[in-house]
């Protein structure tokens, strides 16, 4: 079986490209600032260079950064900041120090597409892009597990892949969980790609069995489907918590340890509860 699993992986392989990934998060992004003071310009410049960069990133970030009135400059511009007190057209966003966490929010519910390039150049949104990334896939692996059990429920999951394309469940849920290892490297300035981030992708699919043998035997001992719910939980677990490793992995050198899986896992689990029921409850309603 184990053998038969991983034949499928390699099929469902050739639909991740990670070049796309790759592409989307090395693209520079164009910001421009407007303020009224050297003060605010300072200010801004802080919160988008950390002193933590090193000298030759923060020189080759600078050349993405542009100030109102500078030439040339860019056709259009992914970001504009503007200090507080300056009316701020449509599409920019107004930056003070005491709002920048609100503002990073902001940026990224008007503009997903965004937040990957952003996330690479600037640390300011690297929290927020990776916890979206691993909250987004996780939902993911829980709706297709939902997905898989419930009749024409597919068609209004949104999912990145339909349940058709692959011929397991481990076969979609661990593809999308090596999708999120890209989007987690590309946005925490890492290299992207099969053989750049092996190690991962080893460990992860490793990992599927396991998970995979504990939500089968877990829907099966629990008569007329109610372990619909369980198996969608496991399935959002198991994704959280390698996602949230990995970004530790990739923010301070170690991931997290064999304790911290297991309480992080508990915490995810009942997430994952929440989230398959909301979804069989839309379902049913609809």
């Amino acid at each position: 079986m184990s053998v038969n699993i991983l034949g499928q992986l390699r099929q469902a392989a050739a639909k991740l490209n990670p070049n796309e990934v790759r592409e989307a998060a090395e693209r520079r992004p164009a910001i421009l600032l407007r303020a009224r003071s050297e003060m605010a310009y300072d200010a801004m410049f802080r919160f988008l260079l950390p002193a933590s960069l090193s000298e030759a990133k923060r020189q080759r970030i600078t050349e993405c950064i542009f100030l109102e009135g500078e030439t040339p400059k860019p056709a259009r511009f992914d970001l504009t900041l503007v200090e507080h007190g300056i009316p701020a057209a449509p599409g920019e966003f107004v930056y003070s120090r005491e709002r920048e966490e609100k503002l990073v929010r902001e940026v990224l519910d008007h503009d997903e597409s965004v937040g990957l390039p952003l996330a690479r150049c600037f640390p300011a949104f690297r929290p927020e892009v990776t916890s979206r990334t691993i909250q987004t896939i996780a939902v993911e692996n829980a709706v297709f597990s939902v997905a898989t059990a419930l009749p024409n429920i597919a068609p209004y999951l949104g999912l990145v892949w339909t349940p058709g394309e692959f011929a397991s469940d481990t076969a979609f849920l661990t593809l999308n969980q090596i999708r999120m290892l890209f989007l987690l490297g590309g946005a925490s300035d890492r290299a992207v790609g099969y053989s750049e981030q092996k190690s991962e992708i080893a460990s992860l699919v490793a990992g599927a069995f396991g998970w995979r043998a504990v939500a089968r035997e877990l829907a099966g001992k629990i008569p007329l489907g109610g372990g619909l719910i369980p198996k969608a939980a496991i399935a959002f677990a198991g994704t959280w918590v390698v996602g949230s490793s990995v970004e530790r992995l990739y923010r301070v050198g170690y991931g997290y340890t064999r304790a911290e899986r297991s309480s992080a896992y508990g915490e995810a689990f009942e997430r994952g509860k929440q989230v398959a029921a909301a979804v069989i409850d839309k379902w049913r309603n609809r």
